[in-house]
């Protein structure tokens, strides 16, 4: 019993300072009131959890048993509307919330009649646990079950269509949602007569409580391990001195509290390395943040000069300024052709940034595979013919049905990965078949060059990971095209891999699509990131 009131008493003053905090950062913020108010909730059910555990009267038990369902039924209808403040659904769902809010209104004008909870009675080694009325199952399926089912479902849909920290946040509000509202699911069973457990969740609503703060605040998995590691220590310690002050005899005491004493020494260095372990990895990750920064912006002004410079040469060996010697054109071409090089790697340390920033363009539309892929195929073959090598491409008996894609992004894939197999390749050349499996359509891109090994396939979609002959044969790669290339496939719910049977002996890029792409990434159709408040994410 005293643990109960100390878990509920520790979830009360969490829900609080926590709701608080939030709060305060930004006092304007819809988002920020409404996490402030689901903490209210949470405080209202947690301290009169402590003023009925502590009642010895039937009447005054009932009447906090009573406030504290008061409170539990306004901790689902606030948290749906929290959760979609901060997926930007308030306008969208507007009529999804002023229904939950109506059928909560119900439920809280009954909360004090026998309709919502009928008696108390004496449940395990509880005095006087609330007995549930007919009115409290039906909030049970409509309020708990139905609106924070609802959310839950509206975060895993939002999870689908989103990248980068973005989705790292949804993941630990998911999280967070499953142990606060499985924490607290294991009080209703005692209120059916169901006596199987006792109701050990109540710890974990503070859990709750602090990884929602976390994700809002914009804290990242190194904060979560060291407040969860000073709940922890908190709660053990706790427990101890209870342990200690109730020993029955003087010796026990004695034992305890020296027991205590080792135990607080040893949390404090546990407390005091993990702050600095997890300084250090903040001081990284701001370096990683400016690093990336730098690179956004020193791409996006290095693509206007370099894509100017793309048109005058290209102008001048046309002969738009002149007629040019033979002695002249050739270095021109190769200015050229290093200035194409250049503008290729800003491309991709562009799409870089935008990946890891969370911040790429997602629109899909009908595509055709085969028309794409010829397309590139036309537009390459002068290429590989300069080199002596064959191009070849080898379309299915029947007509490919059109995909749901991003042509551009899907494009810039397949016209990568050939364009490499043609530089690394000295001789044979290179074939391109297209095939449906199943409900995923496959474009195998095979060439005769040099192979790789079984541990450069293991590292080759790496970032900056290059593979032996690629290194040998072209030296100016920078290894990020098959990182945001395999990036670019697995936004489409896609996979591609290679095989290769060994050094020598060639390889094949296999690129797999599938024919349906999922009905929730359709409705994203112009970005996969939208605006969040300032706060989240």
């Amino acid at each position: 019993m005293n643990l109960f009131f100390l878990f509920s008493f520790i979830n009360g003053v969490i829900a609080i300072i926590f709701g608080l905090f939030v709060y305060f950062k930004n006092r304007k913020d819809l988002t920020n009131i409404f996490f402030f108010l689901m903490n209210l909730g949470i405080a209202i059910w947690s301290f009169s959890y402590c003023q009925w555990l502590l009642m010895e009267v039937e009447g005054n038990a009932l009447f906090w048993s009573r406030m504290l369902n008061f409170g539990a039924t306004l901790i689902p209808i606030l948290y749906l509307h929290w959760v979609f403040c901060l997926l930007n659904l308030v306008k969208k769902k507007k009529g999804i919330i002023i229904t939950g809010y109506l059928i909560t209104f119900v439920f809280l004008l009954f909360s004090f009649t026998p309709y919502y909870i009928k008696s108390v009675e004496p449940v395990l080694s509880f005095n006087y646990w609330p007995q549930a009325g007919l009115l409290y199952i039906f909030f049970l399926f409509l309020g708990y079950l139905g609106l924070v089912g609802y959310t839950l479902y509206q975060l895993f849909k939002t999870r689908k269509i989103t990248f980068g920290e973005k989705k790292t946040q949804i993941d630990y509000i998911i999280l967070a949602s499953i142990i606060g509202f499985g924490g607290g699911a294991t009080n209703f069973p005692l209120m059916f007569g169901v006596t199987l457990f006792p109701p050990f969740g109540q710890p974990l609503i503070a859990v709750y409580v602090v990884i929602l703060t976390l994700a809002i605040t914009r804290y990242h998995l190194f904060g979560i391990r060291f407040i969860l590691t000073e709940i922890l220590i908190g709660t053990i310690g706790l427990t101890l001195a209870i342990q200690t002050l109730t020993a029955p005899s003087f010796g026990l005491k004695i034992f305890g509290f020296a027991l205590l004493t080792a135990f607080a020494f040893m949390a404090y260095l546990l407390i005091k390395y993990t702050y600095l372990e997890i300084r250090r990895r903040q001081e990284i990750e701001k370096i990683d943040r400016a690093k990336s920064e730098f690179i956004s912006i020193a791409s996006h002004q290095l693509r206007t000069p370099l894509t100017a410079i793309k048109g005058y040469i290209s102008m001048i060996l046309e002969g738009v300024y002149g007629k040019l010697s033979g002695k002249q054109t050739k270095p021109l071409e190769n200015v050229y052709y290093s200035n194409e090089r250049l503008i290729k790697l800003v491309n991709d340390l562009l799409n870089l940034s935008r990946l890891d920033a969370g911040k790429i363009e997602f629109s899909p539309e009908p595509t055709s595979l085969e028309e794409m892929v010829s397309g590139i195929v036309e537009e390459l073959r002068i290429n590989a013919e300069k080199k002596g090598l064959y191009m070849k491409m080898i379309k299915p008996s029947e007509s490919l049905p059109k995909i749901m894609a991003d042509q551009d992004k899907i494009r810039q894939v397949v016209l990568n990965i050939v364009d490499n197999a043609i530089k690394y390749t000295k001789e044979g050349g290179i074939t391109i078949k297209l095939e449906k499996i199943n409900d995923e359509e496959r474009i195998r891109i095979s060439d005769t060059g040099e192979g790789m090994t079984k541990h450069e396939i293991d590292s080759l979609f790496q970032m900056f990971s290059r593979a032996t002959a690629g290194t040998q044969l072209h030296a100016e790669g920078a290894g990020l095209g098959l990182y945001v290339a395999k990036r670019f496939i697995e936004m489409h719910g896609g996979k591609i891999w290679v095989e290769s049977p060994g050094k020598g002996k060639g390889s094949t890029f296999i690129i797999g699509l599938p024919i349906h792409l999922d009905p929730k990434l359709l409705k994203a159709k112009t970005k996969t990131i939208t605006k969040q408040p300032d706060n989240f994410f």
